[in-house]
């Protein structure tokens, strides 16, 4: 009986370590096919996830220097202004301190929306703020448009300073 259940034993173990030798190539093969097809199914759903999340930066890199430099004119009750260039995608702030007769720009430079070549402005635009909160532009209009080449926003300035972003519709191409 002692052989017998040796036996038993000993084939119980070559099945145990035959069963541990890992995984096949067709189980690899086919986790990675799997692997692969979630992949590059979530891909393009990032890639714009992230194209719309550098619009929203972008559109409130604008828009919260918009607002500031209107606060501080009224606050220090001289006028300022702020260039957004279409060329780079960057923003200037400047200030006609008196005795100035002409715009001086504030320390640190032109400014970035986003990362280079993440979206683009239509025009140049350049809003001048008056000391009792009125606003106007000197260079282009008062709306410009932010765009990643998928979305476009258009952000839209008062005459009292306030600041709108709506949407702009795709137009389908026929």
């Amino acid at each position: 009986m002692n052989d017998v259940n040796r036996a038993v034993a000993s084939r119980a173990r070559r099945r145990a370590a035959q069963r541990s030798d890992g995984y096949s190539l067709v189980e690899i093969l086919i986790t990675l096919a799997v692997a692969s097809t979630v992949v590059a199914m979530a891909l393009p759903t990032t890639m714009n996830a992230l194209r719309n999340y550098r619009l929203s930066a972008a559109v409130s890199a604008a828009t919260g220097p918009i607002s500031a430099a209107r606060y501080q004119a009224i606050m220090h009750a001289y006028p300022y202004n702020i260039t957004f260039n279409s060329t780079n995608a960057t923003y200037q702030v400047a200030s006609e301190q008196p005795p100035a007769t002409s715009f001086t720009n504030l320390p640190g430079g032109a400014l970035p929306l986003s990362g280079a070549g993440d979206v683009t402005i239509n025009q140049t635009t350049t809003l001048q703020f008056n000391a009792n909160g009125t606003v106007s532009a000197t260079t282009g209009t008062m709306s410009f448009t932010i765009s990643n080449g998928i979305l476009t926003k258009e952000i839209s300035v008062t005459g009292v300073g306030d600041v709108s972003v709506v949407d702009v519709p795709v137009v389908p191409v026929n």
